[in-house]
């Protein structure tokens, strides 16, 4: 497996991203507030700072994606889902937290809020048609197939 060299920033005082497991694909990254805490009501949003700035090589980007036991458990997901890092892009990672729950989520300084997935992208240049080629699913879409 190819190890991509990502050159990092990091303003707070947690550790740097990690992977949990050896098979992870996501590392955690972990909420960065300088008064301590912020309390997620139900419904609300909140743009949460990591205090990491990252260099991702041209042809990668990064995904920040919800944390599976924080929305089982909680209800608390990430608005844009997967939120998208862009190899140009050198600011702070914020992370867009939703309560999704039914009662008040606080987060602590520290706390893992989300995982980021380093992936390879490819660009397309579209091509102008008239049709398209024919498939066996045509337009079907939302359902189509059935339920079982």
């Amino acid at each position: 497996m190819e190890a991509v060299k990502v050159k990092i920033v990091n303003k707070s005082e947690n550790p740097l991203p990690a992977y949990a497991t050896p098979g992870s694909a996501g590392l955690d990254l972990r909420a960065w507030l300088p008064d301590g805490s912020v309390t997620l009501r139900p419904l609300e949003r909140r743009l949460i700072p990591t205090g990491l700035s990252i260099e991702l090589p041209e042809g990668y980007e990064a995904q920040i994606r919800p944390r599976s036991g924080l929305a089982l458990k909680h209800g608390i997901s990430i608005v844009n889902a997967p939120g998208t890092i862009d190899s140009d892009y050198r600011g702070d990672i914020g992370v867009i937290l939703i309560n999704l729950g039914d009662k008040d989520f606080e987060i602590c300084s520290g706390d893992r809020i989300c995982q980021m997935v380093v992936t390879r992208y490819s660009t397309v240049s579209f091509v102008a048609a008239e049709k398209l080629a024919e498939s066996e699913r045509e337009s079907g879409g939302f359902g189509h197939t059935g339920k079982k």
